[in-house]
């Protein structure tokens, strides 16, 4: 199926994750999982879509230093949650020195895609981001009302990889996770277009371009990067949840409870 695109102005990649079908032919109940970029620029048609959809809490995915950089709006009435999966900041490919990173991207077209394999890999081993990822969880479960918007910089990667968690705990089938975390690309067209004229206005050569391309983009290879790991370390999806995220049978069935709609 489509997903289910918000009418957002200034906020990328909006989607609300109802409608799947998940675990027992039960679909995902609508306005209650949405993913996004950055809300840092809401406007006021935003704000007010966002209330009336009843929104009750935003998830942000950012470094500390991406939050300060880029704060969120803040929506009255709603509650906030920093919840970073990295403390790196993603915008700036993972690396302090940028003059040296770009340099790098200016001579290997393949730079940036190492990167973001690097990245995704990352994203489920460390630690850090395993607890996060359980935090993101036992908060959804005792969210019983109201809509929980999360989101990273450009709601591709670290918002498509909880996705990916949230919607396998829900019982939806890998396809369709696979396919939902895969519209990013499409939902992103304009902004990489964009970016790229700019780039070729600065003079930026053809290898740097598709280095940036890339970063603004997701494909199979980066998920399956992040199922292969999962695979290799831990055995499956399934184990690596039970025993490095901490997702108990109770916690799978609240979550189902609170986010299918009835049989």
């Amino acid at each position: 199926m489509k997903p289910n695109i918000l009418p957002l102005e200034k906020v990328c990649n909006p989607r609300d994750l109802g409608g799947y079908v998940g675990a027992d032919g039960r679909k995902v109940k609508m306005r209650r999982l949405l993913r996004t970029g950055k809300i840092s620029r809401i406007t006021d048609h935003d704000r007010e879509f966002l209330h009336n959809y009843g929104l009750t809490k935003i998830i942000d995915l950012r470094s500390p230093a991406e939050c300060d950089h880029c704060p969120d709006s803040k929506l009255e009435g709603v509650e906030h949650y920093n919840i970073p999966i990295s403390v790196d900041d993603n915008t700036k490919g993972g690396k302090k020195d940028l003059t040296k990173v770009f340099a790098t991207y200016r001579q290997d077209q393949y730079a940036g895609f190492s990167m973001m394999c690097e990245r995704y890999k990352s994203h489920v081993l460390k630690e850090h981001a395993q607890h996060s990822l359980h935090e993101i969880l036992e908060l959804l479960a005792n969210t019983e009302k109201g809509a929980v918007l999360y989101h990273c910089s450009e709601g591709k990667d670290r918002t498509g990889l909880v996705t990916v968690v949230i919607l396998y705990l829900l019982g939806v089938d890998m396809e369709t996770i696979r396919q939902d975390y895969l519209y990013s690309n499409y939902m992103l067209n304009n902004y990489r277009a964009r970016r790229d004229q700019q780039m070729q206005a600065e003079g930026e050569n053809l290898c740097f371009r598709a280095n940036m391309r890339i970063l603004g983009s997701v494909s199979d290879a980066f998920l399956d990067t992040a199922l292969i790991a999962i695979e290799q370390n831990f055995g499956g999806l399934d184990n690596y949840l039970q025993e490095k995220i901490g997702v108990t049978p109770d916690l799978r069935e609240a979550l189902r409870d609170l986010y299918l709609e009835e049989k």
